[in-house]
């Protein structure tokens, strides 16, 4: 599949469409999966392997820096001057990221890792409402379902029109194409669409697709990262009677991150900048 980007960033945009998709990144998006899942699997996959490597909280808050596990291992070694013996470091990279894979799907299987407040409820009323579903993440596809599967419940992978995850474009987030693919994939401009991202290199990437709807929702490891050029950022989606707490931009007068929210700020950034 050949993806243009100047194509894709051409708008036909009046202010009345509706919008059409909702595309959500995944690791601490939708559920806090780094600092309790993915970090202790790769721990795991290390201690296993027979290496004293061990990532804390503080460190692999660092290595986030990065998108994607594989990556984030060949950068580890590269920043320690780590040398492995008698093997290939992109292929002993790929091997221990299978192997936290298994570690990490067990976690998941456990039930360890729930949704973020907000988020299973936004999912059912854009359904309600026609509103399509769509994935944009840098996490192993094998990963991704089982997370929506086993915290969101039995069918809800089926939800999502698109799952685009992994190895499924060449470059990953900040890089904009896994955004890119989604918008050819769904058949919409990004203008038709709004993103929700929870880290720069996340809000890097819609931006550059052109995707200016953008909602973040900050975590532990995101908290300080800079948000310049997003029209919204809180510390999550909310629930009834728990809204959240607003970093940037406004919530228009509505007590959660809820449709009509991204229905106002997506005709509000696009209203106001006009189309690309």
């Amino acid at each position: 599949m050949t993806l243009n980007p100047r194509a894709m960033q051409q708008s036909r945009f009046k202010p009345t469409d509706e919008l059409k998709a909702i595309i959500f990144d995944v690791d601490g998006t939708i559920a806090e999966t780094e600092r309790d899942g993915h970090r202790c699997a790769f721990n795991a996959a290390f201690a296993a392997a027979g290496l004293d490597w061990y990532w804390d909280p503080v460190l692999y808050g660092e290595l986030l820096a990065v998108a994607g596990g594989k990556e984030r291992i060949g950068y580890f070694l590269g920043r320690t001057g780590i040398q492995p013996a008698g093997i290939d470091p992109d292929a002993l990279a790929a091997e221990l990221h299978r192997a936290k894979t298994v570690h990490y799907l067990d976690l998941v299987q456990s039930g360890a890792i729930p949704l973020r407040p907000g988020v299973l409820r936004l999912w059912r009323e854009a359904r309600a409402h026609g509103v399509r579903l769509a994935i944009a993440t840098t996490a192993a596809p094998e990963g991704v379902r089982v997370l929506l599967e086993r915290s969101g419940g039995a069918g809800v992978a089926d939800w999502f029109e698109v799952i685009a995850a992994g190895d499924i474009v060449p470059n990953k987030k900040p890089a904009p194409d896994v955004y890119l693919y989604v918008l050819e994939r769904l058949g919409l401009g990004p203008e038709a669409c709004v993103a929700i991202e929870d880290s720069d290199n996340g809000a890097r990437a819609a931006l550059a697709a052109g995707i200016r709807a953008l909602v973040v929702t900050i975590n532990d490891y995101t908290a300080q990262q800079d948000f310049s050029g997003v029209p919204l950022v809180v510390d999550g989606l909310g629930e009834a009677g728990a809204p959240p707490r607003v970093l940037q931009g406004e919530l228009y007068g509505r007590q959660c991150v809820d449709l009509e929210t991204l229905r106002l700020l997506r005709r509000q950034v696009w209203s106001s900048r006009g189309p690309a």
